[in-house]
């Protein structure tokens, strides 16, 4: 089977403001407050925003799969981590989030179960979640 190639290339421009740009597409990522203009979201909040949107299209692509009539889906996504790592300010714990919660509502003709069931397929076959809970390895190199 084929590989999909993904590829973004991302600019830091003024202050904290960085561009990044796949495709005909880019997306602006900024900092709030004191740090940043506030242009867009975070690092951060692009994580999550990527797991929603990744949890929603594998969503429509399973209930589609299965002749589900998927009438909306919703997925909130909330993760608490310590600042303090990314500042250096602490190395005893990890930089990245303690834990992640998703919750999703879903509107279709289904019991609980069924969606219990469905929620967990779309989570197997989630690639961003897959990459969140295990781990890729990432490798640096300076051109």
């Amino acid at each position: 089977m084929a590989k999909k190639e993904v590829s973004v290339k991302t600019e830091l421009k003024d202050n904290f403001k960085l561009v990044s740009k796949t495709r005909d597409h880019k997306a602006i990522t900024d900092q709030p407050g004191k740090m940043g203009d506030d242009q867009g979201p975070t690092p951060l909040e692009y994580l999550f925003i990527s797991l929603g949107g990744c949890i929603g299209t594998i969503g429509k692509i399973v209930a589609k799969e299965k002749g589900i009539d998927l009438k909306n889906m919703e997925v909130k996504i909330d993760g608490h981590l310590n600042p303090n790592v990314l500042f250096g300010k602490n190395e005893e714990e990890r930089a990245g989030f303690q834990n992640i919660k998703v919750k999703t509502k879903i509107e279709a003709d289904m019991t609980e179960e069924e969606k219990k069931e469905f929620i967990e397929e779309v989570d197997e076959r989630c690639p961003i979640s897959d990459n969140i809970s295990n781990q890729s390895p990432i490798k640096f190199e300076i051109v």
